[in-house]
Formats: structure tokens, C-alpha cells, sequence
């Protein structure tokens, strides 16, 4: 999907970069609550409606990104489209509501419950009596006990993901019947809910070789509404038909295909029909709302008249000047406009959030102060703005790296690092000996930045603008930036990722900043500042801002520009270079060659477990080389991997999001990151399908998704256009 861009409870796959575009459309009112997590900033956009109103039958073709290469969600090479054939076909003992947190899905559990905490935290499941798989044996302890086994971390030959949770399980048993699950843990675990979810049958998770082969390319065994009964790799489509062992309510489509489109090439398989439902790019967004409009207005390529009197005359002559490729074009347009008028854009915002991720291995940035004046000197909100204000919705900056607005252990914790404030910012910087003018040494020597490898092109080999060094640089010259950005493309927010940390170089590097790291309250910045871009030692003060370069990602370079200005503004200079998509990870950010970049972060209904590799301490491995795990700033504490491992093992839930709080504050005063605005979610689809479109937090309900009856409308939802 899209770069701003990466489903935390699958090994964190995917950290994305986010694309947005000018789509008018009427604002989407923030919720306020006295609760400190307080309300999801937009609502999902579903279009909902009761099953009776809903169609028996049909196919819902549902765009993804590829023909997933497993169907196992924990194997390293997973991705969404994984996720969702889990979703569909698989028990999960949990799913996520529209606030992101975890609920006991009733068709799989009668109940589940922490029923001893001494001497061992106990959880019994008491399964729902007709939970079967599909080929009808009852699912049970044993399901549990072989999928703790294959993911306990403690036999290599199960090529696992990740083992958090599982490997604090001392036991698993049968409960007093076959319809009982108890599972005794070794240490406290407080987010056993993340657990189970899915669940695979004892066939997938029994056997190393199953584990590792069988569930990769087919699921014979499944106990969800769907199963799977093709995964046709020449069509590129999984398709899904309705399991008739199924004992909920039964599915409302006969059959659900998730068809690989290409982000790009989305619109155009809407209007011909290859699919009904697709996250897009707000330039097809806006494409879709104009199509929506009345016959006759204008289109990019036609300019109709104020008045509409001269419409064909304008129009004829506008046909004259075109060549016949271009009518073509023309035509072509024309006829996809007509078939996008079947779909609206819902949107809302993904359950994931970019920041501006600061790399404090080495450079400028090592020192904490500098890190804080660079946040200091960010306004948020505009940056914000920048990208959600467009598209209507709510333009409120992120105010925590561990939840988003809604979920239990959400809170605004950015007052522990301050909020924008241009003389705090040059204190800092000041405090940390970066003064303005001074010698500076010739072009020819090292900047003050990452010393990452310049090159007169590119990653992708396109030759860059800003001079031979393939940079263009903020605050050196007087290009406007917005020139850099209207040549240059960004990433496509959709990559993946799998970078575990271990990919980087092997230099030792110093964590935090020196004693003193703070300007002392009240310290005067020197008089011209303001003005003056600032050197130390005779090395300009010069970050280097890494970008990817592919098709989608517009607005990451609209943000970075915007944030490129602000740091000039304190004396900051900024390099920004673009690199292809497939390098952006490998190449920069897992081995640290940037000082500047931006990427997303999902957010976890479950963060002491999912968001501590993220921001753990790195630390020295036994080659010498340091093990960042996924915290590719390079920045933590002590005290913040205590935090975490607190939170994680406190079973009251009070309690345990009290202390991702305190170490969400002590993330905020490291600034290694800083959290700018949660993702925009935009998914196009045909306006008789219900239940489907931007979920939001919520796990979709499968069973529900359909056509309407003819006649029927959908409740209200936001969409407007």
C-alpha cells in the first residue's frame, strides 16, 4: 500500500512512506474525550449496513499488492496480503475494534481470562462448542500446544519471525473438557491477548517441515468464514470461497478474490472491473470524486467553460490542437471517468503513523542537543497539514511513538521534549558549539553529516539535480525546494521490510549526547542566529536528508521540504538525496547512512511487546558490530527498555499502560524520533458494496462484506462525495 508506510503484529513487516495529494473534501471532525487515549481522530468509512440489506452471493474483487509468497503470517517473508487470508480463514482468539483495542472474538471463545496469578500467571480459553476446523475435527489444546512449540524460539528448525509471548509459555494442557485451554506462563505476560491470533491448525505448526513448506503456498486446513481454494500465481489472485463447516454467520459473498494491482495501475483496473475495492493515491482519489461529478464538468483535459455555452466550441478546438496519440489518450480518459462514476473514495486514517526519524549514531546528531534543537524547530502541526489537510481530514499531529488517539495507552507525551520555539531551538544548538559563521573548510572536505557515499547519481541511476554530488541542498543556494520536489519522485509507500538490524556496518557507535545535553532555561541564543547557517570546528552544520525516489510519494517530499525550511530557519542546512525504493531500507536506514529520514511506524494494540525492538537500546554483539534490532535511529536508554520490560509484565492493564506512557515521555526527551501526523487511508470502491472500504483500527468482518440489495442504502458514514 502506501509508503507512508509497515502490519506491526507481523514482525513490525512493514515500515512505510506516505503519499497524499489535493483532494477537497469536507473535513472529518476529531474527537475529544476526558480519557487521556481518547477517541480515533476520524471514524472508519465502511459505508455499514445491516445483513438483511446485503446481497446473498456475488464476488467481491478486492485489490492487493502482490500474490503473497507465504500464507504463514509468521514467516519472515509475510506481508498484507498474508493478513488478510489469515483474517478470513483463520481463528483468531482476538480482533481489534474501530479503537484499536483487542476483543474476544465470540465465534472462537466463550471466554478467556487470567484465572491464577500465583505462583504462575494461568489463562483458561473456554472455546465455543461448535469451533471446528474445516475438516471437522475440533479445535483444541493440541492446536495451541503445536503452535507454541513451533514459535517458542527454542528449536531452529522452525524458520520463525518472531517468538515474543510464546517464548514466556512454560505450558500448555487440556482444561477440564475438550472445549478448555490452559496455558501456565514462566513470567508474567500482560499482553497475552496478542496471542493465538491467528491460530493454525496442529497439520501447519506440528512439524518443522510443515511449518517452513506446507502452509506457504496452500492451507488445506482452515475453521474462518472463508477458505482458501486457489492461489493462482500466473493470474496473480488468491481466491477465497465460503467454508461450508463454517458456524457463524454464514458469509454474505460467495466468493472474495484478492487480485495483485500494482498501487499505479489501480485506477485503471477499477474502471474496467478487474476489481471493486483498492487503497489508492490521492491523485486517483481525485480523479474518482471528479468523476462523481455531474456529465460535462471538466476533466484535466477537457477545460470546460465557465458558462458551459462554449463548451463544444472550446472543445472542438481543443481536439485540433491535439495529435492523434493524444486524442487517443483523450479518449481513453474519457472512457475510464465514465466507469469510475460506479465508485466513491472512503477514507480515514491507517493505524500507523510517519515520523521524522533523527540517526544519532555519529555526526551532529550524536549529541542529544542537537537532536532536541531539531525538534524544536519543527512545527508539527503545519507539517501535518501538509498532508492530511488536503484530503479533509484531521490535521492533528501525532502526540506519542507508542499509540495513536483512541487506544488504551495513548497519550500526549511530546510536552517532554517541548513543543516548536525557534529561540530554544539556536539555545541548543548554541550550548552544543555551533555558532554562526566561522572558517569553514573547503567544498571539497567532509560536511559535519553522516558520511554516508555521495555519488553523481542517484540510487536508481537518474542523474540529480543540485549538482554533481547527486544532492540538493537547503539553505545553500536560493533554488526553491518545491522545484526539487516537482522533478523528483518519492517512494512508494507500500514497500516492505524485513530488516532485522544485523545488516548494520559494524562500527561501534556512542548512544545520547554529552553531559549537559540541555540548554540551561533561559540561555540567549547569539544575536544572528537567525540568520546565519551555523559551523563547528570549520565544518558546516549539514544533515544529510534521505528520501526514496519511486512513483506515489509526492507529499513525503512536500514534508520534507517543509521540514528542510524550518531547520534553515535555526541555522540548519539540509542535504536532500534521493534513493530507489529497493536501497531505501538495505542501504540507508537499516545501515545507517543517513542523518535525516522519514518512514511509519503501525501501531500496536499491544506495545510493550511489539514496540520495545523498535526502541531498545542497541547494544555491541559478540563481532563487534551493534545490534539495533529495528531501532534504526541508533538512540535509547536504560530506563526505557526497563519500562518496557515493567509494562510487559504487569498484568493489570492500568498499571501496564501506565508505565508505556512513562517510557513513551522518555522516548520524546531522547529525540532519536519524532512522531509528525498519522496516515491517511483512502480506498476506492463500488458504491453498492458495504462493510468494506478504510477500516481504520478495526480487523475487517469478512462475513459481513457485501453487495447491497437492490434498493437498499448503507447507514451514514463520512464519505461525502
Amino acid at each position: 500500500m502506501s509508503h507512508d508506510g509497515v502490519r506491526l503484529r507481523a514482525v513490525m513487516r512493514s515500515v512505510v512512506f506516505l503519499t497524499a495529494g489535493a483532494l477537497a473534501v469536507p473535513t472529518l471532525a476529531s474527537c475529544g474525550s476526558d480519557d487521556e487515549s481518547g477517541k480515533p481522530l476520524a471514524a472508519q468509512d465502511i459505508a455499514p449496513a445491516g445483513r438483511d440489506l446485503v446481497a446473498d452471493g456475488g464476488t467481491l474483487r478486492w485489490a492487493v499488492d502482490d500474490v503473497p509468497e507465504t500464507l504463514n503470517t509468521f514467516q519472515s517473508d509475510a506481508d498484507d496480503a498474508t493478513t488478510r487470508v489469515a483474517q478470513a480463514v483463520l481463528p483468531a482468539m482476538f480482533r481489534l475494534d474501530a479503537q484499536g483495542r483487542p476483543q474476544r472474538d465470540a465465534d472462537y471463545l466463550e471466554s478467556a481470562k487470567v484465572v491464577d496469578t500465583e505462583p504462575k500467571q494461568v489463562v483458561l480459553y473456554k472455546l465455543d462448542q461448535q469451533a471446528v476446523w474445516s475438516d471437522g475435527r475440533e479445535i483444541g489444546a493440541a492446536d495451541f500446544a503445536a503452535q507454541w512449540r513451533a514459535l517458542s524460539g527454542k528449536d531452529s528448525a522452525y524458520w520463525t519471525a518472531r517468538n515474543a509471548g510464546y517464548d514466556r509459555i512454560e505450558k500448555i494442557e487440556r482444561g477440564a473438557n475438550n472445549l478448555e485451554v490452559k496455558v501456565t506462563f514462566s513470567r508474567p505476560y500482560a499482553d497475552w491477548k496478542a496471542l493465538f491470533s491467528p491460530l493454525y491448525p496442529k497439520d501447519v505448526m506440528g512439524t518443522p517441515d510443515a511449518f517452513n513448506d506446507g502452509a506457504r503456498r496452500k492451507l488445506k486446513v482452515t475453521a474462518g468464514a472463508f477458505s482458501v481454494q486457489k492461489v493462482d500465481r500466473k493470474d496473480k489472485e488468491i481466491v477465497l470461497g465460503r467454508n461450508p463447516h463454517w458456524w457463524g454467520r454464514p458469509a454474505k459473498l460467495s466468493q472474495l478474490v484478492l487480485a495483485a494491482v500494482p498501487l499505479d495501475k489501480r485506477a485503471a483496473a477499477l474502471a474496467d472491473g478487474s476489481v471493486d475495492l483498492a487503497e489508492i493515491d490521492p491523485a486517483d482519489a481525485s480523479r474518482i470524486a471528479l468523476a462523481g461529478r455531474a456529465k460535462g464538468a471538466s476533466t484535466p483535459l477537457q477545460g470546460a467553460s465557465p458558462t458551459g455555452k462554449d463548451e463544444n466550441k472550446n472543445e472542438s478546438r481543443q481536439k485540433k490542437k491535439l495529435s492523434k496519440k493524444e486524442r487517443k489518450a483523450l479518449a481513453k480518459f474519457r472512457r475510464q471517468q465514465d466507469a469510475l462514476r460506479a465508485f466513491t473514495v472512503r477514507r480515514s486514517l491507517e493505524p500507523a503513523y510517519t515520523q521524522l526519524a533523527l540517526n544519532g549514531s555519529e555526526g551532529p546528531l550524536a549529541d542529544e542537543r542537537v537532536r532536541r534543537a531539531v525538534a524544536r524547530a519543527l512545527d508539527r502541526t503545519e507539517l501535518a497539514k501538509v498532508v492530511l489537510k488536503p484530503l479533509g481530514l484531521p490535521a492533528v499531529p501525532v502526540g506519542s511513538h507508542l499509540a495513536l488517539s483512541g487506544q488504551a495507552a495513548y497519550a500526549d507525551n511530546s510536552g517532554a521534549l517541548g513543543g516548536q520555539d525557534t529561540t530554544e531551538a539556536q539555545a541548543l544548538l548554541a550550548d552544543a558549539g555551533w555558532v554562526p559563521g566561522g572558517p569553514v573548510k573547503d567544498k571539497g572536505e567532509k560536511a559535519a553529516g553522516s558520511e554516508g557515499k555521495k555519488s553523481k547519481k542517484s540510487d536508481d541511476g537518474a542523474e540529480s539535480e543540485g549538482g554533481s554530488d547527486g544532492q540538493y541542498i537547503v539553505g545553500e543556494d536560493n533554488k526553491d525546494p518545491q522545484d526539487h520536489t516537482k522533478k523528483h519522485g518519492h517512494g512508494d509507500e507500500s514497500s516492505k521490510h524485513l530488516a532485522d538490524g544485523k545488516q548494520y556496518d559494524g562500527r561501534k557507535v556512542k548512544q545520547g549526547g554529552a553531559p549537559g545535553a540541555y540548554a540551561p532555561k533561559g540561555t540567549a541564543a547569539p544575536a544572528d542566529a537567525k540568520t546565519g547557517l551555523l559551523a563547528k570546528d570549520g565544518k558546516p552544520l549539514a544533515l544529510r536528508f534521505v528520501l526514496p525516489s519511486g512513483t506515489g510519494s509526492e507529499s513525503l517530499g512536500a514534508v520534507a521540504d517543509s521540514i528542510s525550511r524550518m531547520l534553515e530557519k535555526v541555522g540548519i542546512r539540509t542535504e536532500i538525496t534521493k534513493v530507489s525504493d529497493d536501497s531505501y531500507f538495505k542501504d540507508h536506514i537499516a545501515s545507517g547512512q543517513y542523518d535525516l529520514a522519514l518512514y511509519s511506524w503501525p501501531a500496536s494494540a499491544f506495545p510493550a511487546t511489539d514496540a520495545r525492538p523498535i526502541f531498545a537500546k542497541p547494544v555491541p554483539a559478540a563481532d563487534g558490530s551493534l545490534n539495533v534490532e529495528q531501532n534504526y535511529t541508533r538512540v535509547g536508554t536504560d530506563q526505557v527498555d526497563q519500562l518496557f520490560d515493567q509494562a510487559a509484565s504487569t498484568l493489570d492493564e492500568d498499571e501496564s499502560a501506565a508505565l508505556v506512557r512513562k517510557a513513551d515521555a522518555r522516548i520524546w526527551a531522547a529525540a532519536g524520533s519524532i512522531p509528525l501526523y498519522q496516515r491517511p487511508q483512502l480506498t476506492a470502491a463500488r458504491r453498492t458494496l458495504a462493510n468494506a472500504g478504510s477500516f481504520g483500527f478495526q480487523t475487517p468482518l469478512y462475513e459481513d462484506m457485501g453487495f447491497l440489495k437492490k434498493g437498499a442504502t448503507p447507514s451514514a458514514s463520512p464519505t461525502k462525495d
